[in-house]
């Protein structure tokens, strides 16, 4: 197997909404984008990074210091997947890779989508689509499932609300989607930022035109992570922004559900 090594935040076993089955989650560690709405802002960073915690019990309060990163070995990361190998098999799932982006780590990425391949583990890749060409195509024929999320059809929406242009993102789609490969299309619903009439209708022209895609999951705004940007010191841009309406959403799942027969929200 083989040595290459990456950073990873957190493995997240019986995961239900990365893919079909019961899946092994893995994140690995940073991000080129900088979403406005991002919900894991300890993804972000390239490095290893450490939070003074606080816990209380009772009237006392212990500190201790929180890592957040880890350096992993393919054959560690592989060692903690086979644990649920029997649950994989049993209900037709397997590992997802997710970040950040997980094609910001390209060859761990190939690495860990090798070994999984070779024991005949289904596998996922969750990302935006921002990479080299080169990079893409390396992960294509080692990928079953693509969960592809698409923010803005505007380029400079896009750099507005995410930090770099869409521009790599949209050959990269076209390249997964004329492999055939199955694509689940993820779109974050942030009101007056990705939920416009003019982004919405752009979006389904999109996916109306790539028969592979199969699904689109619509992923409401959350404030939930509010936490996590308190607790490591971070600026959250929408930390004032309220849950996103439950009826609105349903009505933009209708809307995609004339594209593509299967429209989930939430994943």
């Amino acid at each position: 197997m083989s040595t290459s090594s990456g950073l990873v935040f957190d493995i997240r076993h019986f995961s239900v909404h990365d893919g079909p089955g019961l899946r092994v989650t893995v994140f690995l560690k940073g991000c080129p984008l900088s979403c406005a709405w991002c919900h894991n802002p300890e993804s972000q960073s390239f490095e290893t990074e450490t939070y003074m915690r606080i816990h209380r019990l009772d009237d006392k309060e212990f500190e201790f210091v929180e890592h957040i990163g880890n350096r992993m070995s393919v054959n560690e990361v592989i060692q903690e997947v086979e644990k649920d190998i029997s649950i994989f098999d049993e209900s037709k799932g397997g590992v997802t890779f997710s970040g950040g982006e997980p094609l910001s780590q390209p060859e761990f990425l190939r690495d860990l989508l090798k070994a999984c391949k070779a024991k005949e583990i289904h596998t996922a890749v969750d990302t935006s689509g921002f990479a080299s060409q080169l990079v893409m195509e390396s992960i294509i024929p080692l990928t079953d499932l693509f969960l592809f999320d698409i923010k803005h059809i505007s380029e400079d929406e896009h750099k507005k609300y995410t930090g770099v242009s869409n521009s790599s993102i949209f050959k990269n789609l076209d390249l997964i989607a004329k492999s055939n490969k199955k694509v689940i299309i993820r779109i974050p619903l942030i009101q007056n930022i990705t939920d416009t009439g003019e982004n919405l209708k752009l979006l389904r022209e999109v996916i109306r035109k790539y028969p592979s895609i199969e699904r689109v999951d619509i992923l409401p705004f959350h404030n939930i992570a509010k936490i996590k940007y308190e607790r490591f010191g971070k600026n959250y841009t929408l930390g004032n922004a309220e849950k996103y309406d439950d009826q609105k959403a349903e009505q933009i799942k209708n809307y995609f559900n004339e594209v593509v027969s299967i429209v989930s929200i939430g994943g």
